[in-house]
């Protein structure tokens, strides 16, 4: 097998997937199986600039040649070859956020990543206008509540896109965008009941919805604005000799190499767990927290708590998008890892690491009270849109008489860490959406048992994870730039009949009693909620503090007002917003 991968590679017949997550970039190389033979990776983090998250343009060019070398290094060690061209390419990256440039291409204002949640006005404006809702974090958002601010770059403003369609752009000279990614740009028309590549006109932006947001907002022609929208399989350029340069300074890249359209994280998402397909659905668990449902038909209302997006192939998605993930879980077991240091240090016996410190405090979950024994767990370390929480706080409250012990606590971070998703997905359960099965992703899930167990009793559907689901977006990407060659199959049935088939599938089905547990803490999350705001006021810092270190603008603590964590401290891939840990 290895003598036939260095062939493939030597032949350029492997297939070459990157995508930029909120805290790594990863690339990753597949075979003629789509099976991971190759990866590299850099870390990366943003930062809070003049009031905004962000990451420079510095960054994300550092960050991505960092991460295609290491790739590079690692064909080279299993190999003992460098690879110079590749069958097919793709890019994908976080989703939303707002990327403006001017006609010369240069960047207006900083990246504002979809951490920011400054477009509050502007986003209702354009859900009452539209009759859909438009989430903060979307880009149209962004570039309304950048004219409802009079702000100077308006006027020399000639393009907006995302991060994967800024990359994907550097790399082909295309200005498009793959539908799943677009539709966190503006609003979709999903209705053809069935589009594939090359069909004319569909998995577009809403026409009439275009039309009523230029009157609005006040743009001539937001369609010339906006990137170019394509499906899955459709023809998004090639690899010029400049984005051969860029990715590659070396020079050994060659030129040539087909793209796949650009995706979002969510869509890469939905590739790697096999949920393109309706009444199919995935829940990744990072730094945030996700749902995605495919519809078998349109929502009766639009909902603010739902997101409404697109597969890659542009049928119609319903997202739960939470801002608070795994981080505060993360947070516990930096805390327990750090006893358990302590406690071999004065014993003189080996620390574990931090994988046996999840697998043994989730264990200890497994056979807690369904209902956490009455201890309750907010993991608000930034606000929540959801739950209408503007200023985050983590809590932890406990009556005098709640069952404190090991299992209950982290049964209930666990169960905080998917409450919010829940009161999300009950708005679909009144929609009356069927979901067949749920499958998850991140880092979370490695450890086996409780968190998938928990999270089918936290939704009521079944739950599944797929061997091949812990590879995250960088293998989804590489399975879409793959299927350039496979378009006379609708997408759904190229992963089901060509990617998953034989891949073992463990479902844990919802429990009763577990079930009936998360209920009772669900009932007390909710009406514990208004503490939050009484949380968040007590300990914002005062206008008038006497901190003067001017470095403070360029990054923040959590406890900054409208700010969100960075994760730096956390156990790196327990907590990552891409589905990998």
């Amino acid at each position: 097998m290895g003598d036939d991968r260095r062939q493939q590679v030597v032949d350029g017949r492997t297939t070459l997937g990157i995508e930029l997550g909120s805290t790594r970039i990863k690339a990753c190389l597949v075979d003629e199986d789509l099976v991971p033979i190759a990866a590299g990776a850099h870390e990366w983090e943003n930062e809070f600039v003049d009031g905004r998250w962000t990451y420079s343009l510095e960054a994300v060019e550092t960050g991505l040649r960092a991460a295609y070398s290491a790739l590079v290094a690692d064909v080279e060690a299993r190999y003992g070859v460098t690879p110079t061209t590749y069958r097919a390419a793709g890019v994908s990256a976080m989703m939303h956020g707002y990327l403006a440039f001017d006609a010369a291409g240069e960047l207006l204002v900083p990246f504002r990543t979809w951490r920011n949640t400054s477009t509050g006005p502007a986003a209702e404006r354009l859900s009452d206008a539209l009759g859909f809702n438009i989430p903060l974090r979307w880009s149209i958002a962004h570039l309304y509540q950048a004219v409802l601010d009079d702000e100077p770059h308006v006027a020399d403003l000639a393009s907006v896109t995302t991060l994967a369609g800024y990359v994907h752009r550097r790399l082909t000279g295309r200005d498009v965008l793959g539908v799943g990614d677009a539709s966190g740009v503006f609003p979709i028309d999903s209705t053809p009941a069935d589009s594939g590549p090359g069909d004319p006109g569909t998995r577009d932006y809403d026409g009439a919805m275009l039309r009523t947001a230029e009157d609005l907002i006040g743009v001539g022609d937001l369609r010339a604005l906006l990137p170019e929208v394509l499906v899955a399989g459709d023809d998004a350029g090639a690899l010029t000799p400049e984005g051969a340069a860029w990715l590659d300074p070396s020079g050994t890249l060659l030129p040539g190499v087909p793209l796949c359209p650009p995706e979002g994280d969510a869509g890469t998402g939905m590739v790697a767990t096999n949920a393109v397909a309706p009444r199919t659905g995935n829940v990744s668990v990072g730094t945030s927290i996700f749902a995605m449902v495919v519809l078998e038909h349109p929502l009766a209302t639009p909902h603010e708590e739902l997101d409404v997006v697109t597969t890659p192939s542009g049928d119609a998605v319903a997202m739960v998008h939470c801002n608070n993930g795994a981080s505060e879980i993360a947070s516990w077991a930096r805390v327990f890892g750090r006893f358990a240091e302590a406690a071999s240090e004065r014993t003189g016996s080996t620390a574990p690491d931090i994988d046996t410190v999840y697998a043994t405090l989730l264990a200890e979950a497994e056979h807690a009270d369904p209902d956490a024994g009455g201890l309750l767990s907010f993991n608000y370390l930034a606000g929540e849109p959801v739950t209408h929480v503007e200023d985050g706080r983590p809590l932890l409250l406990r009556t005098p008489d709640a069952r404190f012990t090991l299992g209950n606590l982290v049964r209930s971070e666990v169960h905080g860490a998917f409450a919010t998703l829940a009161i999300g997905m009950d708005v679909l359960h009144g929609e009356e959406v069927q979901v067949d099965r749920m499958t998850a992703h991140g880092g979370l899930f490695r450890t086996p048992g409780a968190p998938q167990r928990l999270l089918a009793a936290a939704l009521r559907v079944p739950v599944a994870l797929e061997e091949t689901a812990g590879e995250g977006g960088a293998w989804g990407i590489a399975v879409l730039a793959a299927y350039l060659e496979h378009t006379d199959q609708h997408l759904a049935d190229f992963l089901a009949d060509t990617v998953f088939a034989g891949d073992a599938v463990h479902v844990a089905e919802p429990e009763p009693a577990d079930v009936d547990g998360f209920q009772t803490y669900l009932e007390r999350y909710r009406r514990a909620l208004p503490v939050q705001d009484v949380a968040a006021a007590a300990t914002r810092p005062e206008a008038t503090s006497t901190n003067t270190d001017t470095s403070a603008s360029a990054t923040t603590s959590a406890t900054t007002p409208g700010a969100e964590p960075t994760t730096a401290g956390e156990p790196r891939l327990q907590a990552e917003k891409e589905p990998t840990r």
